[in-house]
């Protein structure tokens, strides 16, 4: 008789805290709920600037109501800056930076107000004509959006990375319609260390993301244009806009970042703003493509319409000569940057995103009026629009493949995929030789907390000196006397004491080695004083100190242990050797995709 085959045990499925789902599962469906939300978000941000637009314009009659966009920009930042200084109290200005800042600083958390908070102020401050982009305030959302769901479902810190960079990915989906941008977006600029298991969930939010908009808004691209086949003989004016675009990006980031940094020194927020919106209202009086996003001017050109772009102070003068024409586009190029930084220095809320948008077409606008008008050849101006706006977009985010994407789905222009991609590499190629940050890691790069491909970077830049200080070591007085200190060694588990002076202040360290000898005898107790047989440390650590210049200090002393200090040199206790392995194998394993 054969015997019953025997049972074999069910394979475990891992589940979730609830005993419900998988946690690969669990993520896909929250990576679904987030596109859901984002897309819903970014069709909001769209809809309240519309309206505020709409109602401010749309009563316009005489030529003189048009004064009042010198006056509307002004008006935003200001209600922008009450509502974040004394309704927030948060700074929420240049949001991917934020974010970068939240993923290695505050382990992916964001706060949850940044939900609808930067939609709050963006749409205002854009909405009257402020000189910037939805992009950057609408990921910074749709990251809060991300982490925020993170936290509600108990999410590991790898998890919350993850479902941040969804949020993220679907905000750039919903706004621009460009699935495939949002994810190329956050990998480039975004999440640094991601593996391909993270490759699904941010496809499935910024689809999600993205069919929200699409049954909302339509399936339209956001900017269709007149464009013209490609041809091959073009490909040298191309390298030339690429170069051209380089050094366009470089002028935009360095421009940029001095101009706020210079604002930032006037410490009077209302003076700030009130320079800052008269400089943005000379600007606008000047060169009025420069109000608002810019948008409506950079169709114009790739519909081959520059014509239409309004020109209210020259008038005339400028349709009689073709090159007086192109130098006040030229005059557009330079100025949008400082448009787009007085708006966010007075108080405005919006990002770099759409103004680099809006530069890159003015670049390849005036890189095709230029050829044109020198009788080097007749090139297409709408092209090189498009391919303008991918290779500034490719210089000052440091992120060609997101720029080549996002321009070919926005555009609708995937014929002009070649010059797309020479445009793009040659000015990201371009700009590397002066400058290896983009807009937005370039300031937090310099305070040495920006992520980067590099593991052993990124794990001790997420590592922080705070969290290592051990304090269980006995100090001692550095008057007091070996007979003190053998008190103290029979009732610590350390053999290493630190010596203080009487305000707290650290003087140096006694071992047990040091005074292995003479502790055993007691005519010595009272003679012998710590401070001669203290000895001093070699390297000191400070609480704020990066941990790349901790273990600098370890490496170069040899120590095992090192004293951490504050500003006032007080003692807080002592970061170990060990105790960092020990840390970074724990968040080695933390950041690692599987």
């Amino acid at each position: 008789m054969i015997s019953p085959r025997p049972r074999l045990p069910r394979r475990k499925v891992k589940t979730d805290r609830t005993g419900i789902l998988s946690e690969k599962t669990k993520l896909l469906l929250l990576a679904v709920l987030v596109g859901l939300l984002c897309g819903c978000a970014a069709i909001l941000l769209k809809t309240l600037i519309h309206w505020i637009q709409t109602g401010l314009t749309s009563w316009f009659e005489n030529p003189a109501d048009w004064l009042l966009l010198l006056l509307y920009p002004g008006i935003g930042m200001l209600l922008s800056m009450l509502f974040v200084r004394y309704l927030l109290k948060d700074d929420i200005s240049h949001g991917v930076t934020k974010v970068l800042q939240a993923v290695s600083k505050n382990e992916s958390n964001i706060k949850s107000h940044n939900t609808w908070s930067s939609i709050a102020a963006s749409s205002v401050t854009i909405g009257f004509g402020g000189s910037v982009g939805a992009e950057a305030p609408i990921v910074y959302s749709g990251a809060a959006i991300g982490s925020t769901v993170a936290r509600w479902a108990g999410l590991s810190y790898k998890d919350m990375t993850t479902l941040l960079g969804c949020g993220a990915a679907a905000a750039i989906a919903g706004i621009f319609k460009a699935p495939l941008a949002g994810v190329l977006f956050t990998l480039e600029i975004l999440l640094f260390n991601i593996s391909m298991n993270a490759i699904l969930p941010l496809l499935l939010s910024s689809v999600t993301a993205t069919v929200v908009t699409y049954l909302f808004m339509g399936t339209d691209v956001q900017f269709a244009g007149s464009i013209e086949a490609f041809r091959m003989g073009n490909i040298p004016f191309y390298l030339v806009l690429g170069i051209f675009c380089g050094f366009m990006s470089l002028y935009f980031i360095r421009v940029t970042l001095k101009v706020e940094d210079r604002m930032r020194h006037l410490k009077n927020p209302f003076w700030k703003w009130l320079l800052c919106a008269s400089l943005l209202g000379v600007l606008i009086f000047l060169f009025p493509p420069l109000y608002g996003e810019g948008y409506n001017a950079l169709t114009m050109m790739l519909n081959n319409n520059p014509g239409e772009v309004p020109v209210f102070v020259f008038g005339d003068r400028l349709q009689s000569s073709q090159w007086l024409f192109l130098l006040y586009f030229v005059a557009i190029l330079l100025f949008k940057v400082f448009a787009t930084a007085f708006t966010n220095a007075g108080g405005g809320v919006g990002g770099t995103f759409g103004p680099t948008l809006v530069s890159g077409g003015l670049a390849g606008f005036v890189i095709a009026r230029l050829i044109n008008l020198s009788g080097l050849a007749v090139v297409p101006e709408a092209n090189f629009v498009l391919a303008g706006m991918g290779g500034l977009m490719a210089g000052v985010m440091q992120a060609p493949m997101t720029a080549i994407f996002l321009i070919a789905e926005i555009t609708g222009g995937y014929e002009l995929l070649i010059p797309l991609i020479v445009t793009a590499a040659i000015s990201y190629g371009t700009i590397r030789f002066f400058e290896h940050y983009s807009i937005y890691t370039k300031r937090i790069a310099a305070q040495g907390e920006l992520l980067t491909h590099d593991n052993d970077q990124a794990v001790l830049t997420l590592l922080k000196t705070e969290d290592l200080v051990e304090r269980d070591f006995t100090p001692i007085r550095f008057d007091a006397t070996l007979g003190d200190l053998v008190q103290l060694i029979s009732q610590s588990r350390r053999n290493l004491f630190p010596v203080l002076d009487a305000e707290g202040r650290f003087q140096g360290v006694v071992t047990l080695d040091d005074v292995r000898q003479m502790m055993f005898d007691r005519s010595r107790y009272d003679s012998v004083k710590i401070y001669s047989i203290m000895r001093s440390s070699p390297a000191f650590v400070y609480l704020d100190e990066k941990m790349d210049s901790v273990m600098s200090k370890f490496e170069s002393t040899q120590a095992w242990n090192l004293p951490v200090l504050d500003d006032e040199n007080k003692y807080l206790g002592f970061v170990s050797k060990s105790k960092i392995f020990s840390s970074y194998r724990d968040q080695l394993k933390a950041v690692s995709h599987d």
